[in-house]
């Protein structure tokens, strides 16, 4: 492995969990928006069925708590940056499926207003942040949890658990996709078309820095603002969690 070029990916890869635009060819981001398209709508059914009145604004903070905590990039040295998503914490309160469709609106926003993520990358996005992020840590903080009272001290480390498995689950697909472009796109003379680095700079380079730093950060966020919300009494009763 030429760790060199594993450290360049990681000094110049900027929000590397918000794919920018050039980065996927259009195999992948095609596909990642066909993947995404029944995901959608699953959540969507789903939505319909289970929402209740008294969660719609729980629904709207969450999805004002996920856009901000997105909006306050880490940076570490040499102009890298990432951020807390709070997709655990989401799923905890209103379900992994509500989930996905908040923080699929939320990508949208910054996508379109901000340039936080390509247009084209949406669907990559989405699928890494919105769907792989929250279901992978909900069902391992569900796992860890286990029968325990709501308000225990197990359940906010499972929280915390959870927030930094699901967000290094997110940053090695992340790192898959991106390691897969030189595969399958480039020129007659095997010059890659848009993300040039391989696999094995890739998934280090995604997953380094978010098992080191951005995974905890996840992890503090989660259980801090669980923490306080059971402290609070704001929610007495969650039907997903």
């Amino acid at each position: 492995m030429n760790w060199g070029l594993v450290f360049v990916a990681f000094i110049f890869g900027g929000d590397i969990v918000h794919i920018p635009d050039g980065y996927l060819g259009p195999q992948t981001y095609g596909a990642m928006f066909g993947i995404m398209v029944p995901l959608w709508i699953k959540a969507s059914r789903v939505l319909n069925k289970t929402l209740k009145s008294s969660q719609i604004p729980l629904i709207a903070i969450g999805a004002a708590f996920s856009f901000v905590i997105m909006m306050f990039n880490v940076p570490i040295p040499g102009g890298t940056t990432g951020h807390a998503v709070g997709g655990v914490l989401l799923s905890i309160l209103i379900g992994p499926w509500a989930t996905l469709l908040v923080i699929t609106i939320v990508l949208v926003i910054q996508a379109l207003i901000f340039g936080d993520g390509g247009i084209t990358a949406i669907g990559a996005n989405c699928f890494n942040m919105g769907f792989i992020l929250p279901f992978v840590g909900y069902y391992t903080y569900k796992l860890i949890s286990g029968n325990s009272p709501l308000n225990s001290k197990r359940r906010i480390i499972a929280a915390g658990i959870g927030g930094y498995v699901g967000l290094n689950v997110a940053a090695l697909f992340t790192g898959i996709e991106l390691g897969l472009q030189p595969i399958i796109s480039h020129t007659d003379r095997g010059v890659p078309l848009y993300c040039p680095y391989p696999f094995s700079i890739t998934v280090p380079a995604m997953l380094g820095e978010h098992l080191m730093l951005f995974g905890w950060v996840e992890a503090i966020v989660t259980m801090a603002a669980l923490a306080y919300l059971l402290r609070t009494n704001f929610i007495k009763e969650w039907e997903y969690a």
